[in-house]
């Protein structure tokens, strides 16, 4: 599947701007931003379900721009799972067979097959109204599967969901994508999801592309600082700083503090940065906490320390900057309490301030 391109507005705002992607054959792929970043609209595009202002969609090789949404074969799952209270099970997970008027016996066929495939055919005799959460949305699953279409859609169908519930839906929806051996395109504003369960992601932000990468790269090489700011929970801690030159080297001076840099780290800054003016970005995890002073520590106050379990999140301030850091659930501070904080400066994020571009 190709996005060439596409644009949409309403009236003088625009809720995608030029966004292109190549989809590849049996992809997971994410699209992942705040509410409002264009991600659902994109996704209605590609369903056809929107009409587009500007740009292409292919699927497969077939211009469908102007093909209705019904002949486009796909199947799209939405958040509120769209069943109709009146059917059970079955005939909702039949509708889209019987309004194609298949024959008896295939629809008979293809539901017994989604329904073992999903584990719901012991429900296919119920209504909607005695299903859980969980059981709804396998079923507004089975409705979509039943169809064998080129291209899945998913518009959130796990945000209805509770979170113990959802956590075990991420695995299954992963392990059917693979079994099924299908193009899989996913709309959530839910890290999370888009970290545990995507070949790719796709992140937006105000109906621009901003990042498409694996899991992986967007978390460790984010392309700017807004991507850099968005991955990550806790996310990223940013300090404002300058360009200085130190010992016939280089640091970055955060005025509370200075990072010393590596002579290639300084020639990198000085060659890519548009000004001097800079954000330091290091991640929670790579900061180190310590209650005595150590060798380059930055001195911070404890604001409120966060025990989430197997850490625990301290928040404290370095001058006027609150930061946060994690670490061993076993630390305990009190508030105002004096602290030390190190990091890693191979880890460490730099960014020109003036563009929000990555340079280290």
């Amino acid at each position: 599947m190709t996005l060439e391109k596409i644009h949409k507005s309403f009236g003088n705002v625009k809720a995608v701007d030029g966004v292109s992607l190549e989809i590849a054959d049996r992809e997971f792929l994410t699209l992942l931003g705040p509410s409002g970043c264009g991600k659902t609209t994109t996704l209605r595009l590609v369903a056809g379900l929107e009409e587009l202002t500007e740009g292409n969609v292919y699927i497969g090789d077939r211009l469908v721009n102007d093909v209705a949404p019904k002949d486009r074969n796909i199947a799209m799952v939405f958040q509120s799972y769209a069943l109709y209270p009146h059917m059970n099970v079955f005939d909702n997970i039949a509708f889209p067979l019987k309004i194609r008027h298949t024959n008896k016996s295939e629809i008979q066929q293809r539901v017994k097959e989604a329904a073992d495939t999903l584990e719901i055919g012991s429900l296919l005799k119920r209504k909607p109204k005695e299903l859980s959460g969980g059981q709804r949305q396998r079923v507004a699953l089975g409705r979509a599967i039943v169809r064998k279409p080129d291209v899945f859609l998913m518009d959130e169908p796990l945000s209805n969901l509770d979170a113990k519930l959802r956590v075990y839906m991420r695995a299954e929806l992963k392990r059917l994508q693979k079994r099924l051996d299908t193009t899989l395109i996913y709309v959530t504003h839910d890290q999370v999801e888009a970290m545990t369960m995507s070949d790719r992601i796709a992140i937006m932000n105000e109906g621009r592309l901003e990042q498409l990468d694996n899991p992986e790269n967007t978390y460790f090489c984010p392309t700017n600082l807004w991507v850099a700011g968005f991955i990550g929970s806790p996310p990223m801690n940013f300090f404002e700083c300058t360009l200085v030159e130190k010992d016939g080297g280089g640091a970055l001076d955060a005025t509370e503090f200075q990072v010393p840099l590596s002579k290639e780290n300084f020639g990198v800054i000085r060659k890519d940065a548009s000004a001097s003016d800079l954000v330091l970005g290091v991640r929670p995890e790579d900061m180190k906490v310590t209650k005595h002073s150590v060798p380059n520590g930055i001195q911070a106050k404890v604001y409120v320390t966060e025990p989430i379990g197997d850490s625990v999140i301290v928040d404290a301030r370095i001058g006027g900057t609150l930061v946060r850091a994690k670490t061993d659930p076993s630390f305990q501070a009190r508030l105002d309490d004096t602290i030390y904080l190190t990091f890693d400066t191979e880890r460490m994020h730099v960014f020109d301030k003036k563009t929000g571009n990555t340079i280290i």
